[in-house]
């Protein structure tokens, strides 16, 4: 007899699926960041001409390190949710598994895509 908790198992596979997609996603975002951002230096002047154009280039590399380091820890963060939730997931599926082969195999109990575990 389970204590009530129902979990809907396909939800947490949908969630898992929307992590991966947007893991996916910041992996194109950093690969962007890094690859498709830089700007030369001399897009920003000829230093001789334009004192602060050393400045610039500068402040443009720094802000692109930037940017890749948050990508960098939304993409840590992102796997770690995505790897977490996977693991509940996979711990409720076990647990359901268990309930089901100990009542009779899973001949009797509940349907659809809600499923009864006990926590």
């Amino acid at each position: 007899m389970s204590d009530g908790m129902r979990v809907d198992l396909s939800a947490l596979d949908e969630v898992i699926r929307r992590l991966w997609r947007l893991l996916d996603d910041m992996d194109k975002a950093g690969t962007t960041s890094r690859y498709d951002t830089e700007i030369p230096m001399d897009a920003f002047g000829q230093s001789c001409w334009f004192t602060e154009a050393r400045d610039l280039h500068g402040a443009q590399a720094d802000m692109k390190a930037k940017i890749e380091g948050i990508i960098k820890k939304l993409h840590e963060l992102i796997d770690d949710f995505g790897t977490k939730t996977s693991k509940v997931r996979d711990k409720y599926n076990n647990e359901e598994h268990e309930i089901q082969t100990s009542v009779g195999g899973g001949s009797g109990g509940s349907g659809g895509s809600t499923r009864d575990a006990m926590v």
